[in-house]
């Protein structure tokens, strides 16, 4: 079985490090590639071959799929990557949009959303466009906005000039910036003490980040709550309908691809 893994979490690594162990490539007979955008200078290879820069949109993909003759897609992106999600339906649907026709098989691995708990002062917003107007709503003039939504698409932060805006990101960012910013190029995990201490240093008020889910960045919300700061939250794109069969864990996805060996 050739396994295509959509990869840049470390649920995609995961995943990858499992197919690629001795015991479960012997007992599924399993091949991997992993495939990343390419979007971040130095990202972490997972176990396996890996190909690196995009497909060219839902054809380049679906020659990728018959070129390397793919027997399973697993989509492990980013929850905001909708647009690479989007493409894989496409990509592994037969060439006529049925389950027919050169259909491939496509799993989802996504990780549920973070949850909100008692003494959180969550904020949710549909696009990041939103979120900056709520986050200057929420800080008063010449305070500071901790901004973890990534490098791109900082735009709607810019206009503002009565804020100091801290943004973190794993490379330097690429869009317009607000006048006032520090940028602070950093890449998870984080601890709760370290945001903690963060969030003092540069006195912020409000935290802006995208609900990606997971731990690797969580330790943020735990310390806006220990400080009682308020969070805007960016909401996860709509699922691209039709949703392929998705599981929140690794080990979903593995069950998946033992029936799909034995069926």
């Amino acid at each position: 079985m050739r396994v295509l893994i959509l990869g840049g979490t470390r649920e995609a690594r995961d995943l990858a490090a499992a197919l690629v162990d001795a015991t479960l490539a012997d007992e599924l007979g399993v091949t991997v590639t992993t495939s990343l955008a390419g979007r971040v200078s130095d990202p972490a290879l997972p176990a396996g071959e890996t190909v690196i820069g995009g497909f060219g949109g839902v054809a380049g993909l679906r020659a990728f799929l018959r070129a390397r003759e793919i027997d399973v897609v697993v989509d492990a992106t980013h929850p905001f990557a909708a647009t690479m999600s989007a493409h894989a339906v496409d990509a592994c649907a037969g060439d006529d949009g049925s389950a027919e026709g050169g259909a491939v098989p496509l799993l989802r691995l996504a990780r549920p959303g973070w949850a909100r708990r008692p003494g959180d002062d969550w904020h949710r917003v549909p696009a990041l466009a939103a979120a900056a107007e709520r986050a200057r709503a929420l800080c008063p003039p010449g305070s500071a906005v901790f901004v973890t939504t990534g490098r791109r698409q900082l735009a709607p932060f810019a206009a503002d000039a009565d804020r100091h805006y801290v943004i973190r990101a794993v490379d330097p960012p690429t869009d317009l910036l607000p006048p006032r910013h520090t940028v602070l190029l950093d890449r998870g995990p984080y601890t709760v003490d370290g945001e903690t201490r963060l969030l003092r240093d540069h006195r912020i008020r409000v935290l802006v980040t995208k609900d990606s889910g997971g731990d690797l960045t969580a330790a943020k919300l735990d310390a806006a709550r220990a400080l009682g700061l308020p969070v805007v939250m960016v909401d996860r794109p709509a699922v691209t309908a039709p949703s392929p069969p998705t599981w929140p864990d690794v080990a979903g996805v593995l069950g998946a691809l033992r029936e799909l060996t034995t069926g």
